[in-house]
């Protein structure tokens, strides 16, 4: 074992004072730094409300040339929906097979693409007659589901998103989500809104909006008192659903056994 002599006392001294002034130096400039802005919060307003199957167990929900898709959920009840957005009306319907628990959905070109729960199994359906096209693997667990014009988009639960190859769908890379530094677990329903992921985080009343470069929750989306409690059939009547109509800018969401579908706009985040 080697040992580095000691400095002589005095500069043992001076090399106190030294550090000292440095420490005291990084403190006040420190102190100086403005403290890290939390992340805004904003509300929203109910420009309309639209009659939507209480018995829906909402997983997953897109707009497309006028319709509304959706994926629902549970075991034996799990299918794909194509609705008509004004009365709630089921178009189209296809059940999923009894064991399988559906989860978010998308649609790529003129393919519906949804996710199971734990099966590790995706189905490809053609959009017009929801017939089987084809199926794929993943890892983990299926929750949401949506795309950028490029990649797939794909939430698991946890604070991670994958990006998928949406003709091979391999994973080809992760997002970590964060917010306020912290990560963002329990994210579900996905949408891709102007640039931006939209995520419903499971079990909140919140849509958290999140920078795909970075993976920053940019705002949260408070939806508290959208639907009344006394009109949620039970604990899992949460809030998760979300579609875009990109032409006309109209953003919907929904919720688990809700009974309507609600188009909203954002208020400004409150300073």
């Amino acid at each position: 074992m080697r040992f580095t002599p000691l400095p002589p006392l005095h500069q043992a001294s001076a090399l106190g004072r030294r550090c000292a002034l440095a420490l005291f130096a990084a403190a006040l400039a420190t102190s100086a730094l403005p403290a890290a802005a939390a992340t805004p919060v904003q509300g929203y307003r109910v420009v309309k409300a639209y009659p939507h199957d209480p018995q829906a167990f909402t997983q997953g929900l897109f707009f497309h040339d006028g319709f509304l898709y959706e994926g629902t959920g549970l075991q034996g009840r799990s299918s794909i929906r194509r609705l008509d957005v004004e009365n709630g009306r089921v178009l189209q319907e296809a059940a999923l097979p009894p064991e399988v628990f559906g989860e978010g959905i998308t649609r790529w070109g003129d393919r519906l693409i949804g996710l199971t729960w734990r099966d590790q199994t995706a189905y490809v359906l053609d959009l017009k007659s929801f017939k089987l096209w084809r199926k794929f693997s993943y890892a983990g667990e299926g929750w949401g589901l949506t795309h950028n014009d490029r990649e797939l988009i794909m939430s698991d639960g946890s604070p991670e998103l994958r990006f998928l190859d949406p003709v091979s769908f391999k994973e080809l890379r992760r997002l970590k989500v964060s917010a306020d530094g912290q990560p963002v677990y329990q994210l579900n329903e996905l949408e891709w809104v102007e640039g931006e992921i939209l995520a419903n985080v499971w079990q909140t009343d919140r849509i958290a909006r999140i920078d795909p470069r970075t993976g920053r929750v940019t705002a949260w989306i408070d939806l508290a008192g959208l639907l009344p409690d006394d009109q949620k059939l039970n604990a899992d009547a949460v809030l998760n659903g979300i579609a875009y109509d990109a032409k006309a800018k109209r953003l919907f969401v929904t919720g688990k056994l809700w009974p309507r579908l609600f188009e909203i706009k954002l208020t400004k985040p409150a300073r």
